[in-house]
């Protein structure tokens, strides 16, 4: 029985030790502000101890300092040193005859706005949007020489502020409409600084007090300007209304009613004033972009949208888009991922990592050597611009020549090149005294470290006898 129990005593004993040498595994790895781990290794549970796993920075966050892994270490994970910083876009650069004003701090999604110096006429978009590829958009200018208007031509009028052929921005045209007609439009406008007259000129039509009337009716009303609206067509062979008649009117082409009354009434041989309002046609949103996005001038009635593609993919398609009677013209584009090419084989290496083809965008391949020592990047991934981000490593077998020193030896077949990382305990032979190390190693240099072994011959002692 003592003999029994003293059996399952050393098998229990055994057991305990052999768990406890044994490695412990890491549960999921922690979380870190400003990352998110690589997709291969999300949904998995435990990681054996010395597996290493990667994180990446988050969207909108670029990589400032420190390794993007950690490892495994019986069953705890060693500390992240990778730090993710909010992606920032910086100066937008130097603009010629003007400046730049900020949004905000540069950061992603913020714009920049140009601002041309007084008589310079902004060229292109008015701003550019910081993406994670930097100030996106094309980059605008200021064109160089005086903005001027010419002079408008309203028939029927008489303009105040002299007859000078062309005007300055600022410069401000009055208007007077001459006897027996009336204003259309706004009294006085301004030169803007594109080189438009704003708002735009106004129209002189004939007064509906000069209209002869017949029995107190009315001839066909004259256009109302700025209203955006015109008589139906349903009155255009009409040339006289009786009193008590009316007639309505429709938006024009890309408006629509936004209030008021479409009808007008001849009252006594004068047309009652039309109170319809007629507003730019709404399109909604351009559509939405996969890998991608819309910048908007507006979304009425003759507003463009350009689409913007987020770093590493192009353009396919059309960029702009306009706002139109029907709504948008034109297909909504597509942003499709930058391809790269077959990444490059290397002799006596294997390639790790995504295989399928296409190689998109941030696509990672890293390398392995089956023989010899890596030299250059263990890992290349491919840019925005449709390149591999290094040149690939190469395999180079590093061999130390066989250690030659007078008495020294050692154990095992003598070969003329042993590898890298091979090692030798030597010996001197009997009458030698052994100097320095008797442990080498093939060195990554192709050198023995930490250097050869010595053997000196000893001193012989002679004894005489007396």
């Amino acid at each position: 029985m003592r003999s029994a129990a003293r059996t399952v005593s050393l098998v229990s004993a055994f057991l305990l030790l052999a768990s406890a040498q044994e490695p412990k595994k890491c549960s999921a790895p922690p979380e870190y502000p400003h990352t998110r781990l690589d997709a291969r290794f999300s949904g998995k549970l435990k990681f054996g101890s010395g597996e290493k796993v990667y994180y990446d920075c988050a969207e909108d966050f670029t990589p400032s300092r420190g390794f993007r892994a950690v490892q495994c270490v019986n069953g705890k994970w060693s500390k992240l040193t990778l730090k993710c910083e909010k992606v920032s876009c910086g100066n937008a650069g130097e603009l010629l005859n003007g400046e730049f004003h900020y949004e905000g701090n540069s950061l992603i999604g913020e714009k920049v706005y140009a601002v041309c110096d007084e008589g310079y006429t902004l060229k292109g978009l008015s701003y550019m949007i910081c993406k994670k590829s930097g100030w996106t958009g094309d980059f605008p200018s200021c064109e160089e020489g005086e903005v001027t208007c010419s002079t408008p031509a309203v028939a029927n009028s008489v303009s105040g502020g002299g007859a000078a052929s062309v005007r300055r921005v600022g410069d401000n045209v009055t208007f007077t409409c001459s006897e027996g007609f009336q204003l259309e439009g706004a009294q006085e406008i301004t030169c803007g600084p594109g080189g438009q007259w704003q708002p735009q000129p106004p129209q002189c039509l004939p007064s509906p007090d000069t209209l002869p009337d017949t029995e107190g009716g009315c001839r066909v009303p004259a256009a109302v300007g700025s209203s955006n609206a015109h008589l139906a067509d349903k009155y255009f062979t009409v040339t006289s209304f009786a009193s008590g008649d009316s007639v309505h009117y429709v938006c024009d082409v890309g408006y629509v009613q936004a209030g008021g009354s479409r009808y007008r009434r001849c009252n006594e041989g004068k047309w009652t004033p039309l109170l319809l309002r007629c507003e730019r046609k709404p399109c909604g949103s351009a559509g939405e972009i996969v890998n991608g996005q819309f910048t908007y001038t507006g979304v009425e009635f003759g507003d463009t949208a350009t689409a913007v593609c987020d770093e590493g993919h192009r353009l396919v398609g059309h960029a702009t888009r306009r706002c139109l009677s029907q709504g948008w013209d034109r297909r909504v584009p597509a942003c499709e991922a930058v391809e790269c090419e077959a990444p490059p084989e290397v002799t006596n290496a294997e390639m790790e990592g995504h295989q399928e083809t296409p190689h998109t965008y941030r696509s990672v391949i890293r390398y392995r050597c089956r023989v010899g020592t890596l030299h250059g990047p263990r890992e290349i991934w491919c840019t925005e611009d449709g390149t591999w981000s290094a040149a690939p490593p190469t395999c180079k077998e590093i061999t130390c020549p066989s250690p030659r020193a007078p008495g020294v030896f050692w154990a095992g077949v003598r070969k003329e090149r042993y590898q890298y990382r091979d090692t030798i305990i030597t010996h001197c032979y009997p009458g030698y005294a052994a100097t320095g190390p008797n442990v080498i190693t093939c060195g990554s240099d192709g050198r023995w470290s930490p250097r050869l072994p010595s053997c000196t011959r000893t001193a012989r002692r002679n004894y005489w006898r007396h």
